[in-house]
């Protein structure tokens, strides 16, 4: 199981760790852009009062993105859909864990435990479309034997 994992993090570990930075990176820069404008403005903002614009900003141009590829995407496929919210909330969880782990020192908070239990979801995931493929070309199937 190591070995597998250590390939995985390989895999995807690295891409993953690069997204999270290049984020991380993005919102902080984000964030000293509007701290320059509004020091020259003269608004003198708070930290408290950064953090409101620089995540409300973010916030609402991710939920107009989400809104339009949502609406888009529901003609075909509501379970894309499912797939998408139950991911973005399991990554939450899985970097909340790995937090928590650190804070209060009850586990080790390690990259690779991350990226397994987002791997565990997706191969959970795989082996749910698999069940309901075959369920749906059951059903054709039995339809067509029936006529």
């Amino acid at each position: 199981m190591v070995q597998f994992s250590k390939r995985l993090l390989g895999m995807f570990g690295d891409k993953l760790k690069e997204i999270v930075i290049l984020i991380a990176e993005l919102v902080n820069d984000f964030h000293d852009v509007l701290l320059r404008i509004s020091t020259m403005l003269g608004w003198n903002l708070t930290d408290k009062e950064l953090h409101l614009w620089v995540l409300g900003m973010i916030g609402i141009t991710m939920f107009l993105v989400v809104d339009v590829t949502f609406k888009y995407v529901s003609k075909w496929s509501i379970t894309f859909i499912s797939f998408i919210y139950t991911f973005t909330v399991l990554f939450v969880i899985v970097f909340a864990i790995e937090i928590q782990q650190k804070i209060t020192g009850r586990g080790n908070m390690e990259f690779l435990d991350a990226i397994i239990g987002i791997w565990g979801f997706l191969l959970f995931f795989a082996a749910y479309l698999l069940i309901r493929t075959f369920h749906y070309f059951l059903k054709v199937l039995l339809r067509k034997n029936q006529s």
